[in-house]
C-alpha cells in the first residue's frame, strides 16, 4: 500500500507542476519610454482564472482609468481556455527612471507574480499642480463588505474654522466621498443656512473634479460638489444644515454561477445620503477699543481718498472717491461716515464693487463716488475720512485715516438773484427773495375775514373730511393686520414675486452665456416658488413631496411632469453639460410652469 501511495503522490505532484509550468502571468506595456504628461497602457494578462489579484505600487505616476478588466474563452477540439487581463492607464509627473513591480494574483490555486517593468520618463508636457483633481475617480478594489455602504459612500461639511468672530469668512465645501461606482446623482434638498449671509463660489469647471484623499486612514475618491462662503450674521452657536443628495450605486453581487465568475455579477442600489450638521461657535465682537468710527467691517482692509479738481467754480460739481480694499465681509460694508463742509451740496455715493469669490474668501475693492457741489466761493477743506474695521487674526480693532484735501471755489458766472455780502466766515453768496418779502402797498386781493369760506357748505364739508379720513386709515390697518396675520398665505401670495426675482436674475446670466449660474438661478426660483406657494420648508423639498402636494390642489398631471423634468434638467446641467435642449426654452419653460400653477391654484 505504502508504494502505491508514493507512486500516486509523485503522479499528481508531477501534474500539478506540469500545469503550474503551462500558466503564464505576464505583464506588458506599450510603451518603455513616454514624456511627462502623456499617457501609457500597462496590462497584467494571465491564461487562467485570476483571484485576489493585487497591484503593484505605482509611486511617480498617476492613475487615470483601472483596473480595466477583460476576459475571453477560446474553445479547441473541446479544450477551453480561459484568459484575464486587467489594465491601467497611467501618467507620469516627473522625470526620471522608475520600474513598476510585481503584480500577484491566484491563479488556478498558484500564487503568482508578474515580471517588473520598467520606464524611462524624459520632459514633455509640463504637468499641472492639480492633476490629481483633474483626473477620474480610482476605481480601486473596494475591500470589506460592499453591503455596509454607509463607509464606501458618504458627504461631510468641511468648513475651515468652527470658531469665528460675528462677521467673520467661512469657508464651506460639501465634500463627497466614495468607493463605489456612481451612475447616477440626484440632489434632494439644501441646507438653509439660517443665521448666516452666504455667497456660492461659482466654479469655471463645468463638471465636478475629483482627486484622491485619505479621511481616517481609508483612501476615498472625493470632490467638492458645493462651495460657499459664510458671514455668521449673530453670535452664538449657529448650525450648518445638511446637504441630501440620492445617488445610484453599482456594486459587486455575489457570483451565481460560472459565467458570473468569469464576467462578474453587478447591482445597482438607491442610496440617500447626508452631510452631518456642524456647528459653528460665533464669538460677538468685543465692546472694548471699539472706536466711534466702526460700521461693521471684519477683515483685513486699506482705504485711499482722492478728488478729480482742487479748485472749481461754484455750483460745479466735485467728485470725492473712496476706495476700500481688502477681505472679508466687503459686500456687507455700510454707508461710510464722511463728513464735509457745510456749503458743499453731498449726494447718495454710487457703489461699485471689484469682488472676487474664490476658495480662499471673499476679496477686491468697492469704490464710493461722492458728487459735491460748493454752493459758496472761498477755500474749504475736506476732513480726513476715518474708517475702521475688527481684524479677527490679530482680535483688536485697527482705525484708518485718509488724507484731506484743500478746495478752492471761486465765484460763479451764473449768479442771478444773488447778491454778495463779504463776511468774516466766507460764505459770501447769499440767496434773497426767499425770507423776506415785498410789504404790499395796495388792498387788492384782499377780503375780511370768513367773508368766502366760514359758514360755507365746503366749511362743513372740510369739517367732515377729517374724521371720514382717520375712520378709513383705521379700516384700512385693521385689514391690514388680519391679511398679513396668516404668514402661510402671505408667502403664498408672493412666491410669484420671488420667482420672478430669481428668473430675472437668469436671465441676466442666460444673457451673459454663464451656463452654469443660469440653471442655479432657474432651480432656486423654483425650488423657492414651491416652497413658498406649498407652504413646505425647503429642506424637505423633494420630487415626492412636490407631485403629491400639487396633486392634492388639483394641479394638472402634465404640468407637474413638465416642472419635474426641468428640476431634474437644471441639476444636471449643474454637474455635466446639456446639450439637447437650449437655455431659452427652458427659461420659458420655467415661466410657462408657474403660471401654469398660479392659474390652477
Amino acid at each position: 500500500m505504502s508504494r502505491k501511495y508514493y507512486i500516486l503522490t509523485l503522479l499528481l505532484f508531477g501534474t500539478n507542476l506540469l500545469f503550474a509550468q503551462d500558466l503564464k502571468f505576464t505583464a506588458s506595456v506599450n510603451k518603455t519610454e513616454v514624456g511627462t504628461g502623456e499617457q501609457f497602457q500597462i496590462d497584467f494578462s494571465v491564461n487562467g482564472n485570476a483571484d485576489g489579484f493585487t497591484p503593484p505600487n505605482f509611486n511617480g505616476f498617476q492613475v487615470l482609468s483601472g483596473p480595466n478588466e477583460s476576459t475571453s474563452m477560446t474553445s479547441i477540439n473541446g479544450n477551453t481556455t480561459v484568459s484575464t487581463s486587467l489594465s491601467y492607464i497611467l501618467m507620469p509627473i516627473k522625470e526620471g527612471e522608475f520600474t513598476i513591480g510585481s503584480a500577484a494574483a491566484v491563479v488556478n490555486g498558484h500564487r503568482l507574480k508578474t515580471n517588473p517593468v520598467k520606464i524611462k520618463v524624459v520632459k514633455g508636457k509640463p504637468v499641472p499642480q492639480n492633476s490629481q483633481a483633474q483626473s477620474g475617480p480610482d476605481n480601486s478594489i473596494t475591500e470589506g463588505n460592499t453591503s455596509d455602504l454607509s463607509k464606501s459612500l458618504f458627504m461631510r461639511a468641511v468648513v475651515d474654522k468652527t470658531i469665528v468672530y460675528q462677521g467673520e469668512q467661512i469657508i464651506l465645501n460639501y465634500r463627497l466621498y466614495t468607493r463605489v461606482d456612481i451612475e447616477q446623482s440626484q440632489l434632494d434638498n439644501l441646507p438653509d443656512l439660517n443665521g448666516f449671509w452666504n455667497e456660492d463660489i461659482k466654479s469655471l469647471q463645468q463638471q465636478v473634479q475629483w482627486h484622491v484623499e485619505t479621511y481616517k486612514g481609508v483612501r476615498y475618491n472625493a470632490a467638492d460638489i458645493k462651495q460657499t462662503i459664510l458671514f455668521p450674521e449673530r453670535a452664538g452657536n449657529l448650525t450648518i444644515d445638511p446637504l441630501g443628495m440620492t445617488f445610484v450605486v453599482k456594486v459587486q453581487a455575489p457570483s451565481r454561477d460560472i459565467m458570473d465568475q468569469f464576467f462578474g455579477s453587478y447591482k445597482e442600489l438607491k442610496v440617500k445620503v447626508k452631510s452631518p450638521p456642524v456647528v459653528i461657535h460665533v464669538r460677538p465682537l468685543p465692546e472694548a477699543g471699539k472706536p466711534d468710527s466702526f460700521t461693521g467691517a471684519v477683515g483685513s482692509f486699506k482705504i485711499d481718498a482722492s478728488v478729480d479738481k482742487t479748485e472749481l467754480k461754484a455750483n460745479d460739481a466735485l467728485n470725492y472717491k473712496v476706495k476700500v480694499t481688502g477681505s472679508g465681509n466687503i459686500k456687507l460694508l455700510k454707508t461710510l461716515n464722511t463728513i464735509f463742509p457745510a456749503d458743499f451740496e453731498k449726494y447718495d455715493p454710487k457703489i461699485t464693487d471689484t469682488i472676487t469669490d474664490s476658495e480662499t474668501g471673499v476679496s477686491g475693492s468697492r469704490f464710493y463716488n461722492y458728487l459735491l457741489i460748493p454752493r459758496h466761493q472761498g477755500d474749504y477743506t475736506i476732513d480726513p475720512l476715518k474708517f475702521s474695521y475688527f481684524n479677527p487674526a490679530s482680535n483688536r480693532y485697527v482705525s484708518l485715516t485718509s488724507k484731506s484735501f484743500h478746495i478752492k471755489v471761486d465765484k460763479g458766472t451764473n449768479e442771478s438773484n444773488l447778491t454778495a455780502f463779504s463776511s468774516a466766515d466766507k460764505q459770501d453768496i447769499k440767496l434773497l427773495d426767499k425770507d423776506i418779502r415785498y410789504i404790499k402797498t395796495s388792498d387788492n386781493g384782499l377780503s375780511k375775514q370768513g367773508d368766502i369760506l366760514f359758514g360755507s357748505p365746503a366749511y362743513y364739508l372740510l369739517l367732515l373730511i377729517g374724521p371720514a379720513v382717520c375712520c378709513g386709515v383705521y379700516s384700512y390697518r385693521n385689514w391690514l393686520i388680519k391679511s398679513n396675520s396668516d404668514i402661510v398665505k402671505v408667502k403664498s401670495r408672493r412666491a410669484g414675486k420671488i420667482a420672478a426675482k430669481h428668473l430675472a436674475s437668469a436671465q441676466k446670466q442666460l444673457a451673459a452665456n454663464n451656463t452654469k449660474a443660469f440653471y442655479e438661478d432657474v432651480f432656486k426660483g423654483l425650488y423657492g416658488y414651491l416652497s413658498d406657494k406649498l407652504n413646505i420648508p425647503y429642506a424637505n423639498l423633494d420630487r415626492e413631496t412636490i407631485a403629491s402636494v400639487l396633486k392634492n390642489s388639483s394641479v394638472n398631471e402634465q404640468l407637474i411632469s413638465r416642472l419635474l423634468d426641468t428640476l431634474d434638467l437644471c441639476e444636471m446641467a449643474r454637474y455635466a453639460p446639456v446639450s439637447h435642449i437650449s437655455k431659452q426654452e427652458v427659461f420659458e419653460k420655467s415661466k410657462g410652469i408657474i403660471n401654469g400653477i398660479e392659474n390652477e391654484i
